[in-house]
């Protein structure tokens, strides 16, 4: 069997990759028309990282894993069609700010519609607003080759961060398509890749709308644990209640669970705040205005967050951060991944840099490109520097800010840090990663997020 992906970013590069993997007797071409990407995966250094990514690609890239440009021999010789295109919230126009933009995959099923001379099995892994399979089968369909394509969904559930593990051993693989001849057959041809490695009771087949849906329904649901327990962050800063006893006091009960309690800066990343903002879309087209108040709350409950964490260091540090230096110890949205979309270090620093502070600049995986492009500045800004290690950070800082959980930042020998800053030395810790009590014991002053604040 042939395979194929359009679209070669953070979903369907890792998931071909593990399916290359798992199917050695499968052909899997990843395709996109960005050449600069495409020549990473054929790199060294992948344009994604994800803890155990390179030894998977690697172990199968040029054996029956292949990366190219040419996405219309892909479409030609593929039996079953995978679109992971990027589908962000529309910028303009009817809907913007909330509803998708499938411009993009819109433009792929045009071409599959031309190029195709048989019919495809089309796999919908982008996150996408229910009944899109209906756009791609009207632009298939009229292409006027009487060709009876099928299409199907198979919404992606992965972590960034944990991709890997999340592909070997999923909670669940989803895959809806028709309730037809045609349709199941489409369905039990693409469970069969999935059933090389993963057991046939965590794959659930349903009808394409439940399983289109499912994808954005599981993401505003998580997202609205997190805008949950954030804002019961604020309650137990004011109150001296501390919002990690909290949130294990209500994990241990089995109706709610543990996960998706911790408090923090705020939830970033591709997925979330798209998917949730969708939703709103698609509850207010359908007329659901209530529903869709309901869910926008979610969204703005993390702009809340991410606003007061530096309203908190503005206030904490003489309501004046101007000419100040603040040390930023991470820009990625998470750890262990180097995205940066909606990554709420890119709200907190621009909020800094719009009260004249000057902010240094850490992330172990994030390039210095990348921060300037996301904070919308040019690398000779005298207002930005971009650090290669904590203690680079803290030269002659008055704060430090925690915005990403990466592990190192508990090793740091903070004894050398205190040492480099200006006194009062403060640090904001944005994710509860940091030993606060040893911390101050140093000399540290610590906001910790949603527990009793210091005098």
């Amino acid at each position: 069997m042939k395979i194929c992906c359009i679209g070669a970013g953070y979903v369907g590069g890792p998931t071909m990759a593990m399916i290359a993997a798992k199917c050695p007797d499968i052909r899997v071409n990843v395709v996109d028309i960005n050449e600069k990407r495409i020549a990473a995966w054929n790199s060294d250094e992948l344009p994604v990282y994800e803890p155990g990514l390179d030894e998977i690609v690697k172990a199968a890239r040029g054996i029956n894993l292949f990366f190219s440009t040419d996405v219309e021999e892909a479409i030609r010789t593929s039996e079953i069609i995978f679109v992971s295109v990027n589908t962000p919230t529309k910028t303009y126009g009817l809907g913007a700010g909330r509803a998708a933009d499938l411009r993009y995959l819109e433009a792929v099923a045009r071409v599959i519609a031309r190029v195709a001379d048989e019919p495809k099995i089309i796999v919908e892994k982008s996150t996408i607003p229910v009944k899109t399979a209906e756009t791609i089968l009207t632009i298939l369909a009229a292409s006027g080759k009487g060709l009876k394509h099928q299409v199907l969904s198979n919404p992606e559930f992965l972590a960034e961060g944990t991709a890997v593990e999340d592909l070997k051993e999923p909670d669940r693989i989803l895959i809806g398509g028709e309730r037809t001849p045609g349709g199941d057959a489409a369905v039990e041809k693409l469970v069969s890749v999935y059933a090389a490695w993963v057991p046939r009771e965590r794959i659930l087949t349903t009808n394409l709308w439940s399983s289109e849906l499912a994808k954005l329904v599981a993401n505003a649901f998580l997202a609205q644990r997190i805008s949950s327990i954030n804002a019961i962050s604020g309650l137990c800063e004011a109150t001296g209640a501390d919002v990690e006893e909290v949130g294990r006091a209500i994990g241990t009960d089995s109706r709610i669970g543990s996960k998706f309690l911790k408090s923090s800066v705020g939830f970033g990343g591709s997925c979330f705040q798209k998917d949730i903002l969708n939703l709103v879309y698609l509850c207010g087209h359908f007329g659901l205005p209530e529903v869709a108040d309901y869910w926008d709350h979610v969204v703005r409950i993390n702009n809340w967050q991410k606003d007061r964490f530096a309203s908190r260091v503005i206030r904490t540090l003489f309501n004046t951060v101007s000419g100040k230096r603040l040390g930023v110890m991470g820009f990625a949205f998470k750890k262990d991944t180097n995205d940066t979309r909606e990554s709420p270090a890119i709200s907190v620093c621009k909020s800094l840099l719009e009260e004249q502070a000057n902010l240094a600049i850490y992330d172990p995986k994030v390039p210095a490109s990348q921060i300037y492009a996301d904070l919308g500045v040019q690398p000779d800004d005298p207002r930005i520097e971009i650090c290669n290690r904590v203690t680079e950070v803290a030269q002659g800082a008055h704060a430090l800010l925690a915005l990403t959980e990466w592990d190192e930042f508990c090793d740091v020998d903070y004894t050398t840090v205190f040492a480099k800053m200006q006194k009062p030395a403060w640090i904001f810790d944005g994710r509860n990663v940091l030993d606060a009590p040893r911390l101050r014991a140093l000399g540290f002053h610590v906001y910790s997020i949603g527990k009793p604040f210091p005098v």
